[in-house]
């Protein structure tokens, strides 16, 4: 396992203080790590800004380029069960979802980025000038600094990462304090892949190595996967130094169920919509939209579904539901739940930390309100853990203004027999992504990304290749 920063090619544990790593499921500390110093910082944004360019790197062709990125996948993938477990052990989601979910879509996003290595091209493009030949291309930002959430520590790196490489940039990657693990031995696996020394590089730390990424002038593209408050200080920051920056934020996803939804049919796709990793999703389904004549029948069938789910530490095979990352936010979503219980919202189930055998991690019963009114805080604000919000509407009018009736724009879920009712509810409702009958699902090709306070850019696809390159217009006389 490793612990030491990665710079310039180099392991290195720094000059400064540590922190401590915990795991989830037990409270105890996994490891110690280095508190990334300034001066760390800055050593990683030179080491990254020499690989930049050096004939290494940038006189790498695309096609070695692309290789690099296939054998790192396949590293990974023959790691994939060592990664898994690391995984659930410094994040706590169940094996299901790190070694089901989380490293195979990793893998498929470097293998996806690969290919794209050798398809970047510009255009010509036909001009009312006389005598003249213009053309683009696209080139690489330069330094690009990838700062990376605690809830899919490892997936939602590798999403920024292999675009950024695809493209030739070289990075510095500040990994969540919570979860810095799988990314350190994902720097492993790109040094055996290949990788020059300093254009991948990781810094270990909090908020203040956080902050002196984003503000370091030789920095020209941030990428940042966390809260909406957060976002917005860097977008500010990135705005204030006209760096080009990615955000993507928080959400609190509507699942709006049509009157002639088969209930039955669609708790178990609202369930893993809204309880998938406990809840630590930022597109997790936490408001669930549903016809007053139905809407007690489907919250009562909901809090019997997840008040039925076995909870356990994430490396129990049998376990449904894992603990949160951190104390601090299992205190968060106890708070939230004395808020809905104080509003006046019906708890049906769950509400609690856990006790017995698992008091000592951070462990939340899956919670289910129901009777929840529009303006209450729990239908309105972030909660980012297992609680569930049901509320009633009379008129399927309404039902799009209310689902927007929120700063945040990231996911939606429309569940309907009538495809044409199912479609027009997806056009109406303000959010990056919209899922019609079905649970939440990515792949490479699809863009993601939010509106509103959920963020500004899109990861995935062409989209990423766009966010990490810059177009350069090349004008040739041919007189």
């Amino acid at each position: 396992m490793r612990t030491d920063m990665f710079i310039g090619g180099k392991w290195t544990g720094g000059g400064g203080t540590t922190f401590s790593t915990r795991n989830p499921a037990t409270g105890e500390v996994i490891a110690d790590l280095p508190e990334a110093s300034k001066s760390d910082v800055d050593s990683a944004v030179a080491a990254a800004r020499e690989a930049f360019g050096s004939p290494e790197w940038a006189g790498m062709l695309p096609a070695q380029r692309a290789r690099v990125l296939f054998k790192a996948a396949d590293l990974l993938e023959e790691r994939a069960a060592e990664f898994a477990r690391l995984e659930t052990t410094d994040q706590g989601q169940p094996l299901s979802i790190s070694a089901g979910f989380s490293v195979p879509n990793a893998v498929e996003h470097l293998r996806y980025y690969a290919g794209w290595a050798t398809k970047i091209t510009g255009v010509t493009t036909p001009l009312s000038v006389p005598d003249v030949d213009h053309r683009t291309r696209r080139e690489p930002l330069g330094v690009c600094g990838l700062i990376t959430p605690w809830n899919f520590p490892l997936m939602i790196l590798v999403w920024k990462l292999a675009p950024a490489l695809a493209t030739g940039n070289t990075v510095v990657i500040k990994p969540a304090e919570q979860t810095p693990l799988t990314t350190l031995l994902l720097a492993e696996v790109l040094e055996q892949a290949g990788i020059p020394p300093g254009v991948v590089n990781v810094v270990t730390g909090g908020p203040e190595a956080g902050k002196a990424l984003v503000s370091h002038p030789d920095v020209v593209k941030i990428s940042f996967t966390g809260s909406t408050a957060v976002g917005r200080e860097i977008g500010a920051e990135a705005g204030r130094a006209l760096k080009k920056v990615s955000l993507e934020l928080g959400g609190k996803a509507p699942s709006i169920i049509a009157a002639d939804a088969d209930v039955d049919a669609v708790i178990e796709g609202n369930l893993m919509s809204g309880l998938l990793n406990s809840g630590q999703v930022c597109a997790a389904a936490t408001r669930f939209y549903v016809d007053r004549s139905r809407a007690d029948e489907f919250a009562e069938k909901m809090a019997g579904a997840a008040g039925s789910m076995k909870l356990g530490p994430g490396l129990d095979e049998s376990t449904q539901l894992g603990p949160v990352a951190s104390l601090e936010q299992l205190e968060q979503i106890q708070r939230y739940v004395d808020i809905g219980k104080a509003e006046g919202a019906q708890l049906l189930t769950g509400g609690s930390r856990a006790d017995g055998h698992l008091a000592d991690g951070y462990f939340f019963r899956p919670t289910v309100f129901g009777g929840v009114g529009q303006d209450m805080r729990i239908a309105r604000e972030e909660i980012f853990g297992p609680v569930l919000t049901v509320l009633p509407y009379d008129d399927p009018e309404e039902l799009a203004p209310r689902a927007n009736d929120t700063e945040y724009g990231l996911a939606a879920y429309v569940w309907s027999r009538d495809i044409g009712t199912a479609n027009r509810l997806a056009h109406q409702v303000k959010a990056g992504t919209v899922w019609i009958n079905m649970p939440p699902l990515l792949d490479a090709g699809a863009p993601w990304g939010g509106m509103k306070s959920s963020g500004s850019g899109r990861e995935m696809g062409w989209d990423a290749i766009e966010a990490f390159t810059e177009v350069k217009s090349i004008w040739t006389s041919l007189a």
